[in-house]
């Protein structure tokens, strides 16, 4: 059994964009196993936009604490276990094991990975991808909180993200029309080879108002929002009456101090428009139910996904800062070992 874990903390709070100089990598001995306790070791970690506004205060959760290790959510193996009822030697399981390559539990959110589910061509790393929280996220976002109706015409902003990908492919198989954004033309390419039947590169698309308007003439009747500021207010003034805006993120306010927030509320009355935040949590007891289905999609071929596998605990910091300057490009993970 490994004696030494090494783990990412936060070492001061970030202003603006992150820099490596906010993370500490420490290395600390590991205790010996408590009774009903076992020892995991951490294979493959994400590094998650959405964890941005915790390291700087109270955010869907409560601040991240200096010192402490950095949240995300894991894929690893069980390698000891010291009468944990709930884990056994060998098991495969995921949970939010954070920015390390070692974890003692007590079995309390750590799951073992369903081999119902994690077979064929559903590899593990899925488990904090597709059928973790970003593709939840995408699944209650369009049924829960957008009620997406079959026939819709869908925009979705950061089209080439897992959520935003997921999203899509999902309101493709309700047989909607979907207008995706992303930020290159191997990014719009993408999302083109996975179905959206429009791709706008935000970067070069000009004004936005005016690109959304021509890409679906008679508006949207749902906007999926991983964006925040200027594309927001652009789909507000593209919506049809009765639409629906689902704000699952909000990529281009995380780092700033004073965020653009909306500019055009009218479109609120006038349209009778609906816009609602999400936090995928609020639906958790649904979660398996979720899983099957989209699982069910994945191995009719209607459904699929693209990782971005990082090599080394060590590059988590610039990973996860390579996240704001538009560098990832599907699930970004990274293999801790």
């Amino acid at each position: 059994m490994s004696t030494t874990n090494k783990r990412w903390v936060l070492a001061r709070r970030p202003e603006g964009v992150p820099s490596t100089d906010d993370f500490r990598l420490e290395e600390q001995a590991l205790p010996a196993l408590a009774d009903g306790q076992a020892l995991i070791r951490v294979d493959h970690i994400s590094v998650d936009p959405g964890m941005r506004s915790r390291l700087s205060g109270d955010s869907y959760a409560p601040a991240l604490d200096l010192g402490a290790t950095i949240e995300s959510a894991g894929i690893g193996k069980v390698i000891a276990s010291n009468n944990c009822t709930k884990l056994k030697d060998g098991q495969f399981v995921w949970g939010g094991f954070g920015w390390q390559t070692h974890m003692i539990t007590d079995g309390r959110g750590v799951q073992a990975l369903d081999p119902n589910i994690y077979q064929g061509k559903i590899t593990p790393t899925t488990a904090i991808g597709l059928f973790g929280i970003p593709g939840l996220t995408a699944f209650f976002g369009l049924f829960e909180t957008g009620k997406l109706r079959n026939g819709s015409t869908v925009l979705i902003s950061s089209g080439a993200g897992t959520v935003g990908a997921t999203a899509g492919q999902i309101a493709k198989i309700q047989g909607c029309t979907v207008v995706g954004l992303a930020g290159s033309d191997a990014k719009c390419a993408y999302l083109k080879e996975i179905g959206f039947d429009i791709a706008l590169n935000y970067k070069t698309c000009g004004d936005l108002t005016t690109a959304f308007k021509t890409a679906a003439p008679k508006g949207y009747d749902l906007y999926f929002d991983n964006v925040g500021g200027e594309t927001l207010d652009a789909a507000i003034l593209n919506m049809r009456r009765h639409g629906r805006l689902v704000i699952s993120g909000q990529i281009s306010e995380y780092n700033t101090t004073e965020p653009r927030g909306i500019r055009h509320t009218l479109p609120f009355i006038t349209q009778r428009l609906r816009m609602e935040g999400l936090v995928v949590y609020d639906h958790a007891v649904q979660f398996d139910e979720a899983r099957r289905q989209m699982a069910e999609w994945v191995n009719d071929g209607r459904l699929t996904w693209r990782e971005e596998i990082i090599e080394g605990l060590d590059q988590a910091p610039q990973a996860f800062i390579g996240l704001f300057k538009g560098e990832s490009f599907g699930r970004r993970l990274i293999h801790v070992s």
